[in-house]
C-alpha cells in the first residue's frame, strides 16, 4: 500500500479535523498545498500560504531554550531564518516528521567563527510515538531539543498540504 493512501486512511480516521475533511472528499489534489511556510515563534503558531493566502495555522511547540536564534549544538533552540522543507519520515520516533534544512550557510559559518557545532536534525513533527507525559503537557508547553512540534492531527494536515523543498520562514 502506498505511503499516499496509508496517510488518506489516517486522515480518514481524524475526521474532526476540517483540513483532513476536505482532503478526503475531495482528494489532496483538488484541495492544492502550501507554497510557503511561516513559524512565529513568539505567537508560537504555524501557517501554511498559497499564493500569499493563508490556508492554514496551528499552534506549536518549540524548544525548551526558545528565545533567540539556534546558536548551537544542544542550545535547545529553535533556529531563526529561511530555510526548506526537505526530508520526510514517517517512521520517526515522532509521529510524522519533515526536515528543516538547518543549518544553512550563514548557520554554517556563524558556528564555525564561534567555534561551535551548529547542531541539526531541525524537524516539524507530531508528538512522541512512545509519550513519556500526558498529552496536554506536549499540547501547552515548549519541550523539544529545537524542533517545532504540533499535535498529530495538526503534523498530519502539514505533512498532507506540503511538499518538499517548500519555502519555510522561522521568525522570532
Amino acid at each position: 500500500m502506498s505511503m499516499r493512501i496509508l496517510l488518506l486512511l489516517a486522515c480518514a480516521a481524524l475526521v474532526a479535523s476540517p483540513a483532513c475533511a476536505d482532503i478526503f472528499e475531495a482528494g489532496p489534489e483538488s484541495f492544492g498545498t502550501a507554497d510557503h511556510v511561516i513559524v512565529r515563534k513568539s505567537d508560537r503558531t504555524l501557517a501554511l500560504f498559497r499564493d500569499g493566502q493563508p490556508l492554514r495555522s496551528y499552534r506549536i511547540s518549540l524548544g525548551l531554550n526558545p528565545s533567540g536564534p539556534k546558536e548551537q549544538e544542544g542550545d535547545f533552540r529553535t533556529p531563526e531564518g529561511r530555510y526548506l522543507l526537505t526530508r520526510r519520515n514517517p517512521q520517526s520516533e515522532f509521529f510524522l516528521a519533515i526536515q528543516v534544512s538547518y543549518p544553512g550557510p550563514q548557520d554554517l559559518a556563524a558556528a564555525r567563527k564561534n567555534g561551535v557545532r551548529p547542531g541539526g536534525l531541525i524537524m516539524i513533527h507530531g508528538l512522541p510515538n512512545i509519550p513519556k507525559h500526558p498529552r496536554e503537557r506536549y499540547l501547552s508547553s515548549d519541550w523539544t531539543d529545537g524542533c517545532i512540534a504540533l499535535s498529530n492531527e495538526d503534523m498530519l494536515e502539514v505533512w498532507l498540504l506540503t511538499r518538499p523543498d517548500t519555502p519555510i520562514e522561522i521568525l522570532p
